[in-house]
């Protein structure tokens, strides 16, 4: 056999192995949409008005604190910290921890809402960079803002999970809104199984073009940015479509650091999020499944589908690789933490299926995929492989791709819809089909980049987020 022959059969080899493996990555994704088609209707309802309404009457209701850290959020601050207190619970307080902002961010939450320097302390014990000063409002409303000393963004919801005085905490970004009946529907989740359940993941979407008064989304729409309205349907596929999926079988291992519930002992029994990585979200999770799953101890870690948090996401390319490449980082990180638990029975579903699935697909999935599109345009040019394999890559990487995001819209009108008029939905569709034409493929590679730097150790802190603040209703859009 010639040494031409044989490169050719290696290059060919090769080529038919990223082949199958994105075939699979597309198959689990479509299999984890098909179980959420049926589970979404079922297991994903709202409280009914009189469900409601007996709730929001009952003292028996848990106690929550929302925390909010921030760092140069003055464009947004008011807007989300309003919202948040005038949300439809009867029993939370909302904790703003500003840490160590450059902008008006602590100005502007003072004039707002008219706070002064409160004498009230902490009582966690999770060590944290030191607390300036903690203010409270002269107005009724349960507000708590903390001033500290930069320390990230871990560290900052660590300062809230010290001063919170509720059983249950959640975190929320300071540049989001909580739907009016979202800690509630939050909640749910909790009521249903109190004893078992330590935390709780909701639904993240694109408040990009959406009108906003008082603090809430009044009027949503998809974008006038074909780049925020891709990220959208990718918020779609992966929260709609995975975390269902993931949630049934008890092996969820992200909850969205933009809006999750935690039960506050357990939390602090892990020892409160990790400022050494740069997913403090998904590496708690992680943890609290080993941590329980170590001792043996029954517990429930669940996605809501139905309690929304509305974010603005990037509608910029380099802040927009700057956060995927620092999400791949984080993702890269919990998994090597915790990475006794791969393919460990010891850990039961968690060790043999979800971790495997996030290490095998989730962590290296962009590399394999990137690899493929640079072979097989590689092979084409050199007449390596014939135009029948290239077809069936490309065929395979795209038309599922497609396929996964229009489904993904597909089950939003199915379940949730929340947008208006065919003419939203149909943006999206239109969305759903065009990111797989470059967009995919760019944040494929933004992903590789991500995994380098976690390779090589790279280190980060919050990251810049240019913010163009909410379109709020009787005011000028932002720039």
């Amino acid at each position: 056999m010639s040494l031409d022959v044989l490169a050719h059969r290696v290059y060919f080899f090769f080529e038919n192995i990223i082949i199958v493996y994105v075939f699979t990555i597309n198959a689990i994704y479509f299999f984890l949409a098909a179980i959420a088609f049926f589970a979404l209707p079922k297991r994903h309802k709202q409280f009914t008005k009189v469900e409601q309404d007996a709730l929001l009457k009952s003292p028996l209701m848990p106690g929550v604190s929302l925390i909010v850290p921030a760092y140069n959020e003055a464009a947004t601050c008011k807007e989300s910290v309003g919202g948040m207190l005038r949300l439809n619970y009867p029993n939370y307080e909302v904790i703003v921890v500003n840490d160590g902002s450059k902008d008006q961010t602590l100005q502007v939450l003072v004039d707002s809402f008219h706070l002064y320097k409160s004498a009230r302390g902490t009582t966690g014990n999770i060590p944290t960079k030191p607390v300036k000063q903690i203010y409270e409002s002269a107005d009724p409303v349960r507000l708590l803002v903390v001033d500290k000393a930069n320390g990230g963004k871990a560290d900052a919801i660590n300062v809230g999970l010290n001063a919170a005085t509720n059983p249950l905490v959640m975190v929320v970004d300071s540049d989001s809104l909580i739907e009016r009946d979202g800690v509630l529907n939050m909640v749910k989740a909790y009521l249903e199984d109190p004893e078992r359940t330590i935390a709780v993941g909701g639904t993240v979407r694109s408040v990009n073009d959406c009108d906003v008064e008082h603090g809430l989304v009044r009027t949503i729409r998809t974008s006038s940015s074909h780049l925020a309205n891709f990220q959208s349907v990718e918020y779609l596929r992966a929260f709609l479509g995975g975390r269902v999926g993931f949630s049934l079988i008890n092996s969820l291992l992200i909850i969205s650091g933009a809006f999750g519930l935690f039960r506050r002992d357990a939390v602090l029994e892990a020892g409160g999020f990790d400022h050494d990585t740069i997913g403090e979200d998904m590496e708690l999770v992680v943890r609290l499944h080993h941590l329980f799953l170590d001792q043996k101890r029954p517990y429930r870690i669940a996605y809501v589908a139905s309690p929304v948090c509305w974010t603005e996401v990037p509608q910029s390319l380099k802040i927009l690789q700057r956060q995927r490449k620092r999400w791949q980082r984080g993702a890269v990180e919990s998994l090597w933490r915790h990475r006794e638990m791969l393919l460990n029975p010891r850990y039961g579903v968690v060790g043999m299926f979800a971790f495997p699935y996030f290490a095998l697909f989730e962590t290296l999935g962009p590399a394999v995929e990137f690899l493929g599109y640079v072979l097989t345009i590689i092979g084409l040019v050199f007449q390596i492989i014939a135009p029948s394999i290239a077809a069936l890559f490309f065929t395979v990487s795209i038309l599922f791709g497609i396929l996964l995001s229009t489904s993904a819209v597909l089950l939003e009108e199915y379940t949730a819809c929340r947008y208006p008029s065919w003419k939203h939905t149909g943006r999206l569709f239109f969305a759903a089909i065009a990111e797989n034409f470059g967009f995919r493929q760019l944040l494929t590679w933004w992903r590789v980049q991500g995994l380098i730097e976690a390779l090589r150790g790279k280190k980060g802190g919050w990251g810049a987020m240019e913010r163009r603040g909410f379109k709020v209703v009787g005011q000028p859009s932002q720039p």
